[in-house]
Formats: C-alpha cells, sequence, structure tokens
C-alpha cells in the first residue's frame, strides 16, 4: 500500500449465501458441503479502487449495488470472500442510524462508550464532550436513554461523536440526509473543516448535487461491480443515465458506460490524459431526445374546464429533446383542450429541482391577448414558453398549469405537477458554477496593497 493512500481496495467481493427456507441451512451444515442448499448472492464483485489521503471520494449506485456493503467491508465491521481492503488511519464511520449506540445507554454514556471504541482517552472525550453536544444540539435529552430519541436526535448525536475524534478517514453511509436543513447545513461546513485539516472522506449519497460539491472523484457501483470513476460530473452523469433508462436499455447503457470506463483507462495513461478523453467526450453531447426519461411522479390536479396534454421541450429548430445543453435556449411547449367557455385565462410553468424546490418559471399575460380574455368551448390552444437553460448538470422537472373563471368561480382549471422532466448535460469541465442557478457571475481579485 503506498504511503500516500488512505483507503487501498482490491479486487474485493462478498458473496451471501441465500437459503429458500430455515431448514435449508440444517440440511447444510449435515451434508458438509456434499451438497449445496443455498443459492450465491454477490453483493460485490471484484471492486479496485485506491483513495488518496486528502481525498473526498462520493460512491452512487441504484438501491441494492452494494455501497454499504463496501463501506462496511472498508471499515472492518465485515469480512470479504475475497480481495482485500488496507486502510492508514483513525477511522470514524457513520454506517447505519446510531449504529453502535446501546439503546439502554444514556445519550452521555453512548458518547463516552463510542468515543472509546474511535479510540479517544476518558481525558480527550472530557474535553470535547461540550463540542459533541453542542453540534448535536439535543439538549437534555442527552441525559435520556437513546431508546427514547427520534431518528433525528439519534443520527444528530452519532454524526456529532464522528466528526469530533478527529478523523483521519470519515466514512458516511447516507447520514447527511437526515435532519433539517440547519443541521445539514452544520454538517457540511464541518466536512468542509475536516476535508481542509487533511482528512480523508468516503460517503455513499442519492444526492447528485452533494457528490459534484463535495467530492473530488467519484465512484459508480452496479449490480456489485464498479463500472467506472472519475470526475463527479462525468460519474454522476452516467449514473442518470443508467437509472431513468427503461429496464430493456439498462444493460445497453451498462456496457456503454463499462466501455467508456475502458477506453479511458489505457495501461500508461495520465490521470491528465484521462480527463482530457473525458472533457472530449462532454464537450461532443450533444442534446438529445431519451423516450425513457419521462417523470414517475406526475400528479394531475382536479379538471375544472379544460385539460393539459402533449408537453415537451423542443429546440428553437422545433426538435423534442430532453438532454439540454446549459446555456443553451429552448421551448416548452404544451396543448390545452376546453371543453367549458372560460375567461380571463393565465397558462403557467415552473422548473423545479429533483427535490422539489422551485427554481423559476412563468405565466401568461391575459391582456396581451384578447382571445384569453373569452375562450369559447371546444378550443384547443397551444402555449409556449422559451427559457433559457441557465442550469448546473442534473435532472429537473416541469410543471404546467392553467388559471381563469368558469361560472364565476376563479382558480386552478388544471395543474399537472411532475409533467414533464428533463437533464442537463455537462459541458465544461472547468466550470465555476457554484449552486443550481447559473447567474453568469464572474470573479475578479487584485492586490490592493502589500506588506
Amino acid at each position: 500500500m503506498s504511503s500516500d493512500a488512505a483507503i487501498s481496495v482490491e479486487n474485493l467481493s462478498k458473496c451471501y449465501q441465500i437459503y429458500n427456507k430455515p431448514g435449508d441451512r440444517l440440511k447444510q451444515m449435515i451434508m458438509r458441503g456434499r451438497r449445496s442448499y443455498y443459492k450465491e448472492f454477490w453483493a460485490l464483485r471484484d471492486v479496485s479502487f485506491t483513495i488518496g489521503r486528502g481525498e473526498t471520494v462520493g460512491i452512487v449506485g441504484q438501491n441494492g449495488c452494494g455501497k454499504s456493503t463496501l463501506l462496511q467491508m472498508v471499515c472492518g465491521t465485515l469480512n470479504p470472500t475475497a480481495g482485500k481492503c488496507q486502510t492508514r488511519g483513525r477511522i470514524a464511520a457513520l454506517l447505519e442510524l446510531g449504529s453502535g449506540f446501546n439503546p439502554e445507554f444514556t445519550g452521555r454514556e453512548n458518547v463516552y462508550m463510542n468515543a472509546s471504541v474511535l479510540g479517544l482517552t476518558s481525558a480527550e472525550i472530557d474535553s470535547r464532550f461540550a463540542a459533541i453536544t453542542d453540534f448535536a444540539n439535543i439538549g437534555d435529552f442527552i441525559e435520556q436513554p437513546v431508546k427514547t430519541y427520534s431518528s433525528g436526535m439519534m443520527v444528530r448525536l452519532a454524526f456529532a461523536v464522528a466528526i469530533n475524534v478527529d478523523p483521519e478517514i470519515l466514512i458516511v453511509d447516507e447520514a447527511l440526509a437526515v435532519g433539517d436543513e440547519l443541521f445539514q447545513r452544520k454538517c457540511f461546513s464541518r466536512l468542509e473543516e475536516i476535508r481542509r485539516n487533511g482528512a480523508t472522506i468516503l460517503f455513499v449519497s442519492h444526492s447528485v448535487g452533494v457528490v459534484v460539491e463535495l467530492c473530488d472523484r467519484a465512484i459508480l457501483l452496479d449490480r456489485g461491480e464498479k463500472l467506472t470513476e472519475g470526475t463527479p460530473k462525468y460519474v454522476t452523469g452516467r449514473y442518470q443515465k443508467l437509472i431513468y433508462a427503461a429496464a430493456e436499455r439498462r444493460e445497453e447503457i451498462r456496457q456503454t458506460i463499462v466501455r467508456e470506463t475502458e477506453e479511458c483507462h489505457v495501461d500508461g495513461e495520465s490521470e491528465e490524459e484521462r480527463e482530457e478523453v473525458e472533457e472530449k467526450a462532454r464537450e461532443e453531447m450533444e442534446e438529445l431526445f431519451e423516450p425513457d426519461l419521462k417523470p414517475s411522479s406526475t400528479i394531475s390536479y382536479d379538471s375544472k374546464g379544460c385539460w393539459i396534454k402533449n408537453p415537451g421541450i423542443y429546440t428553437l429548430g422545433d426538435i423534442q429533446v430532453n438532454n439540454l445543453v446549459s446555456g443553451r435556449t429552448y421551448k416548452y411547449c404544451y396543448e390545452v383542450s376546453f371543453n367549458r367557455p372560460a375567461s380571463h385565462v393565465c397558462f403557467g410553468m415552473m422548473i423545479k429541482t429533483i427535490s422539489g424546490v422551485e427554481l423559476g418559471g412563468s405565466i401568461t399575460d391575459p391582456l396581451s391577448n384578447s382571445t384569453f380574455s373569452n375562450i369559447k368551448e371546444d378550443t384547443t390552444c397551444k402555449i409556449v414558453f422559451s427559457f433559457t437553460c441557465n442550469l448546473s448538470p442534473g435532472v429537473y422537472f416541469l410543471n404546467a398549469g392553467v388559471t381563469g373563471e368558469i361560472d364565476g368561480d376563479t382558480g386552478f382549471l388544471h395543474r399537472l405537477l411532475d409533467v414533464a422532466m428533463f437533464r442537463v448535460l455537462p459541458l465544461d469541465h472547468e466550470s465555476r458554477i457554484t449552486g443550481t442557478v447559473d447567474f453568469s457571475c464572474s470573479g475578479q481579485a487584485d492586490v490592493v496593497s502589500k506588506s
């Protein structure tokens, strides 16, 4: 293991024996291997990678792909079937909600027990106890048994212990997704501080934004195998393409990712050369339409005199797309059919993040077109909204809505939430955009005085 490596994983595999019924376990013991009463399930197969000191690496993949199994073997809480994993440095881990806590012990007692397991002396725990309780912010519950805690309180305390033992390697399994917004902000701020102090961070997350924002590198797992690794934007782009693919196309996309990885990892090729290959692949990406990229979370409000249909995104040349390039202008179109007369009609749209945050939208002005002041029965309108895609790479959703007045009642005549979705492709490897929306900010630094 290189002295610069904090974590080295070599051909790591984990196989479980799956029995159809409990009696088969007894039969297997009696037969002593002369006959098998189980099926093999490979949770992880032949995974290799190295993480250097001070790196932050995210692992992404669908549920059941082997992420948590991998982290458990890195921490040493699970033995591999084959391969080996070596670590160098004190490890602090959050693998499961409150893992390692005794539910009968108080929060204080669990802090001392957990921290001592992580290698701190009683004197060191005494000196850090105030910082731990201050970060967890659970008040007097620190003196109550952990079994009385909510799930959020438990993970707050567990996270507070893990980050206050000065870990050289911090391993987190989705714990950042728990807690309110204030606590999550505290967690990310503390992670940044740990990174600046030179610690290695390895974590699992389903949040593409978090991986892109925090990580130096990312690894994509699927069905227990490592499909690819590289820059966060490159890996999360492949991850999103895989998870939103239809079942019949998933294997094809999977093989494409593997082939791209093999082409980028030629013997003797440097990291800079691999990044150049990745950058070229990104630059060659063009807007396109994927039939399988469709939302499964669509919610339709009751129709009150009209209904929305045929939503879609188009280029300015009227080509339908749902993979967009940041910085380009597109048209969001849909049709509205009225089965009752309506007046003072407005049409609207809204773009949202995958977590439901409303980023922005628009409504039409009924005064700009006298037709919309009074729409007759059996009328169909085509609505077109032009927008510039000033968004960071990721997946986004679109709403559509119609408001107006029918028989003296004013309100939504029809509304569809998550009626369409689109993906923003990564364009520029050297992009300095932070967050979700590109405000075309530019930074400049000048030296105004010298000592």
